[in-house]
């Protein structure tokens, strides 16, 4: 898109915002005046429409990153997932980072993030492939990046090893403006451990402890999460990942000290929040 057509789609998104606002104050439904041969006609290559949604509980929905990282996930899942998060409000998106750029593209302009998953789901990779992979991922348009740590180094007490490899994938991740979460897939550690990957992580300059990939023996705990809490303090976010499934996991979650949750099952969740839907467990596999 040359300039002249960034201008030009820059004036029209101004003008529907202007539109949507003033309808919206007025009390009558927001009905962009543009049609699609506009919207294309100034460059865009795609419109993307979601269904907006009324009575959601943006407290709620903000603190959610809505997930979807099965290997079989296609491109119109992954368009799916964005719209859904668009009309409820997620914090972000998690993809694999394959699809970072469709993610990214689907949400530009909205204030929910990309997020994705870097060593996943062992955490076994060279620290290199991580801060390459990383390194892409933030050029893709990721703004939260979500590692995993070197499991086997941890408990083997290595803790040199680990602390380097978080380091590393710290640097790249904020030299491009993105924030990490380290994943120490609690499942698999002892408390001792726990406290030692959480420590590791503060020091190691992470701003979000995370409880699990989902892909492992086990998910969050109300245990693990409060334990990591009372580890890093107030200074860190921790996000409970892994098996949350309910409107009642996800506030069990919340008062154990979590302030971020990943979930495949965020509809189900915010449905059953508003009263549209029982709060049962999702059937669905993985995280």
């Amino acid at each position: 898109m040359d300039s002249s057509q960034q201008d030009a789609l820059d004036r029209l998104v101004a003008e529907i915002g202007e539109e949507i606002i003033a309808r919206y104050n007025a009390g009558t439904p927001a009905a962009p005046q543009a049609n699609h041969d506009q919207i294309f006609a100034a460059g865009a290559c795609r419109v993307s429409a979601c269904e907006p949604l009324t009575g959601i509980d943006s407290s709620l929905a903000s603190q959610i990153d809505h997930t979807l990282l099965r290997a079989d996930a296609t491109a119109a899942d992954i368009r799916k997932i964005c719209c859904e998060a668009r009309k409820y409000g997620f914090a972000s998106v998690c993809v694999n980072p394959y699809w970072v750029s469709l993610a990214a593209a689907e949400l530009a302009g909205s204030p929910v993030k990309v997020c994705t998953v870097i060593g996943f789901p062992l955490g076994a990779n060279a620290t290199s492939t991580k801060v390459a992979e990383t390194a892409n991922a933030v050029k893709q348009g990721a703004t939260e990046i979500d590692m995993v740590i070197n499991v086997g180094e941890l408990k083997g007490g290595n803790c040199d090893a680990v602390r380097q490899d978080i380091e590393a994938v710290a640097a790249a991740a904020h030299k491009g403006g993105a924030i990490l979460k380290v994943i120490l897939e609690t499942a698999l550690l002892d408390d001792n451990q726990k406290v030692v990957a959480s420590s590791l992580a503060k020091v190691a300059g992470a701003e979000f402890v995370k409880t699990s990939t989902g892909f492992s023996t086990g998910g969050a705990t109300v245990h693990d999460v409060a334990l990591m809490r009372q580890v890093v303090g107030e200074e860190m976010g921790v996000k409970a990942s892994g098996g949350i499934r309910t409107l009642e996991d996800l506030k069990n979650m919340a008062a154990a000290g979590a302030t971020r949750i990943g979930a495949s099952a965020s509809v189900k969740i915010m449905e059953a929040a508003q009263g549209k839907a029982p709060d049962v467990p999702a059937a669905q596999g993985g995280y």
